[in-house]
């Protein structure tokens, strides 16, 4: 029984210590303050840094998304704006342009993939076949570094 009692006021002390930790004063620690003064620059601490921080535009990501619809710039999206972009997708698809979307014109993209990865015309892919149809990656430009020349050894 004792066990139990002294468990529970052990755990009473724990959750205690790690509220006053974490609610205790923070110190703030600029990153500034430990890079030293260049060549040539005086640390004075009576320059005076800016008291603001700048901070980004005032547009966030959603005023930005939300212009892009509204093409007429009247703080209104219409449904003819909003539909726009939708309808320039389905305009694609929509290969024989008669206003309605079959499977064939919908799957245009797949089965044109499927017929260029089939070589041997057989109506099925095999495992070489089904590799060739494998998402292409970019491939990033590597960086035109110089190269490092070999350290010389002194002692010869």
């Amino acid at each position: 029984m004792w066990r139990y009692v002294a468990g529970g006021v052990a755990a009473l002390l724990l959750i205690g210590a790690g509220v006053v930790l974490f609610n205790g004063p923070a110190r703030s620690v600029s990153p500034l303050a430990a890079v030293p003064p260049r060549a040539g620059q005086v640390a004075d601490d009576d320059e005076a840094m800016p008291e603001t921080i700048p901070e980004a535009g005032a547009k966030t990501r959603e005023e930005k998304r939300f212009n892009r619809y509204d093409k007429d710039r009247n703080g209104i999206i219409a449904r003819e704006e909003y539909l726009a972009q939708r309808r320039k997708a389905y305009a694609k698809l929509d290969t024989n342009h008669d206003g309605q979307l079959s499977f064939d014109e919908w799957a245009t993209k797949a089965t044109t993939r499927f017929a260029e990865a089939d070589k041997d015309k057989s109506g099925s892919m095999n495992a070489v076949e089904f590799a060739t149809t494998a998402p292409k990656r970019k491939v990033k430009a590597k960086p035109d570094c110089p190269a490092v020349a070999a350290p010389r050894d002194e002692d010869s």
